[in-house]
C-alpha cells in the first residue's frame, strides 16, 4: 500500500454555522491522506503512477473556497472528488481544522475528519 498525501495546507475561508463566521473567516489546516495500491513499479518515474500531491492541494483549495455551514461538507466535497479524480484510491482521509475557533475559551483549533474505505468488489 502506497500512500500520497497534504499535512497542514493553511487556508482563510469563511466556514462555520453562525454567520458571522461566514463574514469574519477564520484560518483553517486540511491534512489529506490517499491510499492505493501500487499498479505499476515506481521506476518507471511517472507522475501518472501515483497520487499527485500538487493536484490534492488545488482540490482542497477549491472546497475551502465554496463557503459552507458545516466543515463536514467541506470535507465530503474533497474526499468525494478525489474519488473521481482517482478512482484506484483504496482509502482517503481528510481533517480539516478551524484553528482558533470563536468560543468562550482558548481552544487550539475543532475538527472533523473523515475516512473514506473503498468497498470490495464482488
Amino acid at each position: 500500500m502506497v500512500k500520497v498525501g497534504l499535512q497542514g495546507a493553511r487556508f482563510f475561508a469563511y466556514h462555520g454555522f453562525y454567520p458571522e463566521e461566514r463574514v469574519d473567516g477564520n484560518d483553517f489546516m486540511v491534512d489529506v491522506d490517499v491510499e492505493f495500491l501500487q499498479q505499476q513499479h515506481f521506476n518507471t518515474d511517472e507522475i501518472a503512477h501515483t497520487v499527485n500531491y500538487e493536484t490534492l492541494y488545488l482540490i482542497a483549495e477549491k472546497h475551502m473556497n465554496i463557503t459552507r455551514k458545516l466543515l463536514e461538507t467541506v470535507v465530503q466535497g474533497i474526499i468525494d472528488e478525489i474519488k473521481t479524480v482517482y478512482p484506484f484510491a483504496e482509502a482517503i482521509r481528510v481533517s480539516l481544522k478551524k484553528l482558533d475557533p470563536p468560543l468562550n475559551g482558548d481552544v487550539e483549533c475543532s475538527f472533523v475528519q473523515i475516512t473514506y474505505h473503498k468497498p470490495n468488489e464482488i
